[in-house]
């Protein structure tokens, strides 16, 4: 069966984009956490959360995500991805929504954006991934990257619509935001959701042939394993790791970006106008974008290099960064090159962990095992963000979180080059 028989495959990494563009709204949380602490006047409703709190909103939502995560990822295999993924955009509008109407309370935030729109990403975020494996078995790499790309430029989307572009909170406030936004992620998702479908069992794309086994045992990515299985191996738990500390870092720096760029700008001089304008900036160009372009970028050097190098040099980057990045914030020019580098290596994550998965503990079972292995992005966005919004709310700087960050993605990089593909008895 040829590949002019079924769909074309590309509307897949349409849909992809379309859902990715939408769930990347987490990544926009920055832009609200200023108005959230009353830091920024909201015109409309007068908020007091203190960073801890705002980080804890981030830190839920980040959890939440990666939880359902492995209830999608088991749902997916049995009903199928467009149900899963039709299901997650009503979820994440919903959040949205309540958001709206529960006010200046941080409980319901807390409920409303955290758990509940934190649920709906989790839903629909594992369905392109797997979707895409399946329709591009011969670029892995690069159409993983390409589904989720959205999800990193969809925060600049979102905060800039938010801020300079669109100017919403200035004119509706946060809440009414919150309630824009919910209608529109919960239309978009459900649109994308319809291109969600696998191809025929026997279908693959034109001139292609399936990898071979050599000498040193099968083809990356042939050997299935169920998630009980994956659970048993050391590998799991070195790659997971590793995906902790990689994703702290990065989560932990979209979440304080703002607020770290207004202190680091204003002990250097800046007023405060000027700090926030160029810390908003540094989040929802520099950082969004390299974020996108990570993802893609990063997945294609994988394909050249293999996967482990790539998450290799992916991590000892990212830990040289934020040894760097405290000492950066004072300068407009290197805190966008600093935010443009740590948004890169963070947006490789999300290419390279999900194939990495494949390629260790196959193609066809990569849904609900990445599920598995995404819990690690929710581990990673509990400590790092929660850590920092403490060690600020301490010490009133964030020297110590960046510091801390850097070194477990130094460490992430000596786990990486110790890991080696499972073995299964029945291979």
């Amino acid at each position: 069966m040829t590949d002019q028989k079924v769909m074309n495959r590309w509307l897949v990494v349409v849909g992809a984009l379309l859902i990715q563009l939408c769930l990347g709204a987490i990544y926009a949380w920055s832009v609200f956490t200023p108005y959230l602490k009353g830091a920024t006047p909201d015109p409309v409703t007068q908020f007091n959360f203190t960073s801890t709190q705002t980080q804890a909103i981030f830190s839920v939502g980040l959890a939440s995500f990666a939880v359902i995560m492995i209830l999608a990822g088991r749902w997916q295999a049995k009903s199928g991805p467009r149900l899963v993924s039709f299901v997650g955009g009503v979820v994440l509008g919903l959040g949205y929504i309540i958001g709206s109407f529960v006010g200046k309370y941080f409980i319901g935030q807390l409920i409303a954006i955290g758990l509940i729109g934190g649920a709906g990403i989790g839903l629909a975020y594992v369905c392109p991934i797997a979707v895409g494996m399946r329709w591009f078995p011969d670029k892995k790499g690069l159409i993983t990257g390409l589904a989720v790309a959205g999800f990193g430029f969809g925060a600049m989307i979102w905060v800039k619509l938010a801020g300079s572009w669109g100017h919403l909170i200035e004119s509706h406030g946060v809440l009414r935001v919150f309630l824009i936004y919910g209608i529109v992620f919960a239309a978009a998702v459900i649109i994308g959701s319809f291109f969600m479908k696998y191809p025929p069992e026997t279908w693959k794309p034109k001139g292609y042939s399936p990898p071979e086994a050599t000498g040193a045992g099968p083809a990356a990515g042939t050997v299935e394993f169920e998630s009980g299985e994956m659970l048993r191996t050391p590998q799991f738990y070195g790659l997971w790791t590793t995906f902790i500390f990689s994703a702290w870092a990065g989560l932990m720096t979209i979440g304080i970006i703002k607020l770290f760029g207004i202190d680091a700008l204003q002990k250097s001089g800046y007023s405060l106008a000027e700090a926030s304008a160029i810390a908003g900036t540094a989040m929802a160009v520099y950082l969004s974008i390299a974020n996108g372009l990570g993802r893609i970028i990063w997945g294609t050097i994988s394909e050249k290099i293999g996967r482990k190098r790539a998450i290799f040099a992916m991590t000892l980057f990212q830990g040289i960064m934020m040894l760097l990045f405290y000492y950066m914030g004072g300068s407009k020019g290197l805190l966008f090159l600093g935010a443009a580098i740590i948004g890169f290596n963070f947006g490789g994550n999300f290419s390279l962990f999900p194939t990495a998965t494949a390629d260790f503990f196959g193609t066809r079972s990569v849904g609900p095992n990445y599920g598995w292995m995404f819990t690690a992005y929710g581990v990673g966005g509990i400590i790092g963000p929660i850590l920092a919004g403490y060690v600020r709310d301490t010490w009133k700087n964030f020297q110590v979180a960046f510091i801390i960050a850097g070194a477990v993605c130094i460490l992430a990089a000596v786990i990486t080059m110790a890991l080696k593909p499972p073995k299964k008895a029945s291979a």
